[in-house]
């Protein structure tokens, strides 16, 4: 009955005090999120800003768009010739980094409340979904101000006058609310939010699927898993995960950056209204706009994101369902 009462105690204890590990794990997924797919993410939002305007498409691909960036934004030094793609890294780096904190966060905290430990293992989908969905509508209110796209857009093949160029992200956060209120920093916030709800949902419970079957098959082959296929199972779970998230949401990633990057205050912020829009222009292909780069990115941005969060979690001795 003591041996009972102890472990019970250091079980309890142990997961008050995992709780803000997971968040330090999260932190970090989000970090190497934005060190591998920031790039990618340039190339998406410059894609979907010029390619849907009304004056006709800028560039023919995104291997057109990305040739571009480095032409007119590099420099003649090999370390700087990346620069122009890592443009609005730096909020990046911090926003991702507290966003995906949360993100992972308050989805494992979340799904540990609905599920409990499920004496399977087997994913609960009426868990994870609502989970992800909470997660994602609760982290869209710090994204969205973060996630201004104008620091991206701006670069040499811009329609913006030099007057209105930014020289940093605060810059462009204090031009922003100094032309149009605080809530000029939440422009396109309820297309952040739908999109971050619903990606989080099919991007979390694709991945629990996806990983906990890739586990069962190969625990049915070998009892023996190494740290190598962990790594592997991660990759791929969270690689599907990403794929899946962004051809479900792109759409509504598309009317957000039309939104932030409007330089009209009176243009709609109704995502519908301008999917509406860009389909009557530019059909279905339009609403999809960026896809290429954005899937070329989910894979290795979602994959180094899950494998990072999971060795974290491993590091601080949470052990995963």
């Amino acid at each position: 009955m003591l041996a009972y009462s102890l472990d019970f105690e250091f079980h309890t204890a142990m997961g008050e005090s995992a709780a803000y590990k997971e968040y330090v794990a999260g932190m970090l997924a989000g970090v190497a999120t934005v060190i591998v797919g920031h790039p990618f993410d340039t190339v998406k939002v410059k894609l979907q800003k010029y390619n849907t305007d009304a004056n006709g498409i800028k560039y023919r691909s995104g291997l057109h768009c990305t040739t571009r960036i480095l032409k007119t934004e590099g420099s003649l030094l090999l370390f700087w010739q990346v620069k122009g793609l890592y443009r609005g890294a730096t909020s990046s780096f911090v926003g991702m980094a507290f966003e995906s904190s949360l993100a992972f966060g308050i989805y494992s905290q979340t799904k540990h409340f609905l599920q409990g430990k499920p004496e399977s293992g087997k994913p609960q989908l009426l868990a994870i979904l609502p989970s992800g969905a909470f997660a994602g509508g609760f982290i869209s209110f710090i994204l969205c101000p973060s996630e201004l796209c104008r620091m991206q857009v701006q670069g040499a093949d811009s329609i913006l006058q030099s007057s209105s160029r930014y020289s940093s992200p605060v810059d462009c956060a204090l031009k922003t609310v100094k032309s149009e209120g605080l809530t000029g920093l939440y422009r396109g916030g309820g297309a952040t939010f739908f999109r971050e709800s619903i990606g989080n949902a099919v991007f979390f419970s694709t991945y629990e699927y996806v990983r906990y079957y890739m586990h069962k098959s190969l625990r049915d082959a070998s009892s023996n898993l190494t740290h190598v296929i962990d790594v592997g199972v991660g990759i791929v779970s969270g690689g599907l995960g990403g794929i899946a998230c962004w051809s479900a949401v792109l759409p509504l990633d598309v009317a957000k950056t039309i939104i932030q990057t409007s330089p009209e205050k009176n243009h709609t912020r109704n995502p519908v209204q301008i999917l509406e829009l860009i389909y009557r222009r530019t059909g279905i292909r339009g609403c999809y706009t960026g896809l290429g780069p954005t899937i070329v990115r989910a894979f290795p941005a979602n994959a180094s994101a899950i494998v990072t969060w999971e060795l974290a979690m491993k590091i601080l001795g949470i052990k995963r369902d």
